[in-house]
């Protein structure tokens, strides 16, 4: 999930990463053909496997290190999982620390479109370093994003928890069971709106986001008006804004509130499976 305002939860801003263009690369090398093309459909010159990856992304983060906790070089300050994680950090998803970046010298940055900045992309390239950019807006979208990450961009082999998560979360709709509404930040209230992984991800739990059709991902809001928005309930995450019991619930007269780990509702990675166990279906 992107950043809001002060460069932590989602924002759909136009700063996003779709930047174009190759790391500069020689394409004479064996080893970096044939060229993998990223999901905003830029091809790339990556040296592989990777042996030296920096990811810009925390539910990503968690992928690689999982698969490969030794090609792992760098991460962002925001990259908590696993926990224990020892690598360099890089500063946040909307201010990376290009020269450190570069300084490690990654085979391969991993970003993705609504977490960070088309400019830091762009830069990274021109100093002729390769930038993946992943595009997830929903769950299949999300699983097939990270197979192609693994097997045409690292080489690595595809983790088998892909396979169970596309078990798990990728079969028919289940029927629609409470109306929700999710906000991401206070003071300015932001919700999640339409052509979300997050609101993807719940009605695959049989539940409907309120704001599905609002023709933002993640809308302003007043909070008198989400309160009266009809949901049956509002889930109050602990990221990227740390609802508590004593801030957030309070704030709502008319409808329920309830606490939930951001991070299963919000993460493609690992935790999906984690999450389906969780939230249900």
């Amino acid at each position: 999930m992107a950043p809001p305002p002060d460069g932590r939860g989602a924002s759909g801003s136009p700063a996003s990463s779709d930047g174009r263009g190759a790391s500069g690369a020689s394409d004479r090398d064996p080893a970096r053909t044939p060229r993998p093309v990223d999901d905003l459909g830029t091809p790339l010159d990556v040296r592989r496997p990777a042996t030296r990856v920096v990811s810009l992304v925390p539910s990503i983060t968690e992928a690689l290190a999982e698969a490969r906790p030794d090609a792992l070089v760098g991460a962002t300050e925001w990259c908590t999982r696993p926990a224990g994680l020892d690598v360099t950090r890089v500063r946040g998803t909307k201010n990376p620390d290009l020269a450190a970046i570069r300084a490690l010298r990654p085979d391969l940055v991993v970003a993705n479109k609504e977490e960070n900045r088309r400019l830091d992309v762009q830069r990274l390239r021109d100093a002729g370093v390769a930038v993946w950019v992943t595009e997830i807006e929903t769950v299949p979208q999300a699983l097939d994003s990270l197979r192609r990450l693994f097997r045409e961009a690292l080489g690595w082999p595809e983790p088998a928890w892909i396979a169970e998560a596309e078990r798990l979360w990728c079969g028919p709709l289940p029927p629609v069971q409470r109306r929700v509404a999710v906000p991401i930040w206070r003071d300015p209230w932001m919700v999640v709106g339409s052509r979300t992984f997050t609101g993807d991800l719940l009605r695959r739990t049989g539940a409907e986001n309120v704001y599905a059709d609002d023709p933002d991902r993640y809308p302003h809001v007043d909070v008198a008006d989400l309160d009266a928005a009809g949901a049956d309930v509002v889930l109050l995450p602990d990221e990227p804004y740390v609802f508590t019991d004593d801030d957030g619930p309070e704030t709502f007269v008319r409808t329920p509130t309830e606490l939930v780990s951001g991070r299963l509702m919000t993460w493609y990675g690992p935790s999906l499976i984690t999450a389906h166990a969780s939230l249900g279906r």
